[in-house]
């Protein structure tokens, strides 16, 4: 478990039920609000769970707080995956986790916005922030030292421009794929 999905939990150890319901919790507000967006009702993600509202407010006394867990947990699954793409060539894992980049920040804008607008101080988002920063660096980084990412780029740079392709809604697949080949050509070490 990382530091940031640590801070989420509560701080006694959980019974095995225990812990399979906020698991469930998680899983049901994951998808609720990745399907009807930040505001998905929580009667619905209990539902979703197999669990009564009470169990949901048990685990999560505020909105805020499940928010919070469902994001934390995918930033960390995001920061993760830039370990496990470790065994690629420095520009092929850098490229896969850009590609998973945007589908991650696309799927997860309602969220940070909402997370935004309720707490814009909140260290949750601090955390995040610092955990996908490491993560992307870490890829640029063993780029640069193989020769194959220009040594000017930074991840703040090329995050900001492939977050910002996240969020533009073309709605075609193929233009969001162009977009982002051609910012990854961008970092491509200039010839001379």
């Amino acid at each position: 478990m990382s530091e940031t999905q640590s801070q989420m939990q509560p701080r006694r150890p959980m019974r095995a039920d225990a812990r399979r319901n906020y698991d469930a919790l998680v899983a049901a507000a994951r998808d609720a609000f990745t399907e009807e967006g930040a505001a998905a009702s929580l009667e619905n993600v209990a539902e979703r769970a197999g669990v009564g509202i009470g169990t949901l407010y048990r685990h999560f006394p505020k909105r805020q707080a499940l928010l919070e867990a469902v994001y934390a947990g995918e930033v960390e699954a995001m920061a993760r995956s830039a370990e496990e793409l470790a065994e690629l060539p420095p520009w092929d894992a850098l490229s896969e986790w850009f590609h998973r980049y945007v589908g991650f920040a696309a799927t997860k804008r309602a969220l940070t916005e909402a997370l935004l607008e309720a707490a814009p101080e909140s260290d949750v988002l601090l955390m995040c922030r610092t955990a996908l920063m490491t993560a992307g660096t870490g890829l640029i980084e063993r780029a640069q030292k193989a020769g194959v990412v220009r040594p000017d780029a930074t991840f703040v740079d090329v995050g900001r421009m492939v977050s910002g392709i996240a969020v533009v809604s073309t709605g075609d697949p193929e233009q969001t794929e162009r977009m982002l080949q051609i910012v990854l050509d961008g970092l491509r070490p200039r010839p001379g």
